[in-house]
C-alpha cells in the first residue's frame, strides 16, 4: 500500500524528512478495524513526533492522527462496526498513523462519520474534538447542558490560543452544550473574526496584558482557563486573574511551571492528553468512541461546523511537507486537510 513515512528525524526542508513509500497492507484481528483512508488532517503532534522520535533500526514511521475512511475488514472481536461503515477517529500514538492507504485502529476509538460533512470536513475534527471534549468536561468539569436549553451559568472560560484546531472546536462545544461565557484570545484581525464566527462571546488580544482587557469586559472573574499554547508565558497571569478554586487545563508542553503559585487561591492545574486512553489501554477507552458519536450528532443537527482552515490536495509527501511547514510556523488557522491518494 502507499504510505508517507520517515526513518530519520530531519528538518522539514530536508528532502528525506517525509517520503512516499510502499508498505504491506495490515490485517485486522481482535478489536481492530482495517480502514481504507479517504481523508486526513495534520496536527502539531505530527511534526513534534517527526522532530523528536526517530524510528529504530531504519524502520519507517507513519504519522497521522486524524482520519476519515471506510471499514473494509474487522477483527474477530469487533462488535460495533462492519465493513462498509464510514468512520472518523484520531487513533493511537503507539501505532502506525493515517498517512497511508490503510490503517488499523481499535473500534473503541472510532466514531461514525457525520453524515452531513464531506470526508475532508470530517477529517478536521476527531483529534481536536476528543481533546476539547476531555478538556472541557473531564478536566475543567464544565457543566454540560442540552443544546436546546441555552441555560446560562456563572462559568467564565478564558480560551488562550483559540484560533487553532482545538480552540476552534472547543469554542463551538462551549457555546452549544454549556452555559458558560467564553473569552477567546486572538491577536490578528483574521483570527479574531474566525473565533467570533465559532461562538466566542468576547475576544481579547493575547499580545497585550490579559487582566485589564478582561476587567474591561465587566463580566466578573474567570473561573476556568483552557490554555492551548504558550502556557509558560501566561501562567503567572493566569494565577492572578483566575478566581479562587478556579481550574486551568493545558495541552502544550512547558518545560517547567511554578505550581505553588496556585496555592494561595487553591487553584488547580490539569493536563489534557487525548492519547492517554489508547496508549495505556485504559478501562474506559470506549469513552472516545462515545464522544465522537455525540459530536457527530451535534454536527448533523447543525450545531457544530467543520474547522477546516486549508485544503492542500492529495495525500503525498510533498503536500504533507507543506502542512508541517505551515503548522511549524505557528500561524495556521483552523485545520489543514488532505484527501485521497
Amino acid at each position: 500500500m502507499k504510505a508517507i513515512g520517515y526513518s530519520k528525524s530531519l528538518p522539514i526542508e530536508t528532502p528525506e524528512a517525509l517520503l512516499d513509500i510502499e508498505l504491506p497492507q495490515p490485517i485486522a484481528t481482535g478489536r481492530d478495524l482495517l480502514v481504507k483512508i479517504d481523508a486526513i488532517a495534520v496536527n502539531p503532534v505530527d511534526y513534534k513526533i517527526r522532530q523528536n522520535m526517530a524510528p529504530s533500526d531504519g524502520a519507517w514511521r507513519v504519522l497521522g492522527w486524524d482520519a476519515v475512511g471506510k471499514v473494509v475488514a474487522t477483527g474477530e472481536a469487533v462488535t460495533t462496526f462492519k465493513p462498509g461503515d464510514k468512520v472518523f477517529y484520531a487513533g493511537d500514538l503507539n501505532r502506525q498513523g493515517s498517512n497511508a492507504e490503510y490503517q488499523l485502529v481499535d473500534e473503541r476509538l472510532v466514531g461514525h462519520k457525520p453524515k452531513s460533512l464531506t470526508d475532508e470536513e470530517a477529517a478536521a475534527l476527531p483529534l481536536t474534538a476528543v481533546t476539547a471534549w476531555e478538556l472541557l468536561f473531564e478536566h475543567l468539569a464544565i457543566t454540560q447542558v442540552s443544546p436546546e436549553a441555552k441555560e446560562k451559568s456563572d462559568e467564565v472560560i478564558l480560551v488562550v490560543g483559540a484560533a487553532g484546531g482545538v480552540g476552534s472546536i472547543l469554542l463551538q462545544l462551549a457555546s452549544t452544550i454549556t452555559g458558560a461565557t467564553t473569552i477567546a484570545t486572538a491577536s490578528r484581525e483574521r483570527s479574531q473574526a474566525w473565533v467570533k464566527q465559532l461562538g466566542a462571546n468576547h475576544v481579547i488580544d493575547h499580545s497585550k496584558p490579559l487582566q485589564p482587557q478582561i476587567e474591561a469586559l465587566g463580566i466578573g472573574q474567570v473561573t476556568h482557563i483552557a490554555s492551548l499554547n504558550s502556557t509558560v508565558d501566561y501562567f503567572e497571569a493566569y494565577t492572578e486573574l483566575l478566581a479562587p478554586f478556579g481550574k486551568i487545563a493545558m495541552i502544550d508542553d512547558p518545560e517547567s511551571l511554578d505550581v505553588m503559585k496556585l496555592k494561595p487561591k487553591s487553584q488547580s492545574l490539569h493536563i489534557e492528553f487525548m492519547f492517554a486512553r489508547s496508549m495505556f489501554n485504559a478501562a474506559d477507552m470506549q469513552a472516545q468512541s462515545d464522544l465522537l458519536n455525540q459530536v457527530a450528532d451535534l454536527i448533523d443537527q447543525g450545531y457544530i461546523r467543520t474547522t477546516v482552515g486549508k485544503k492542500l490536495g492529495v495525500i503525498n509527501a510533498d503536500n504533507l511537507k507543506q502542512a508541517h511547514q505551515q503548522l511549524e510556523s505557528g500561524r495556521s488557522i483552523g485545520k489543514i486537510v488532505l484527501q485521497g491518494f
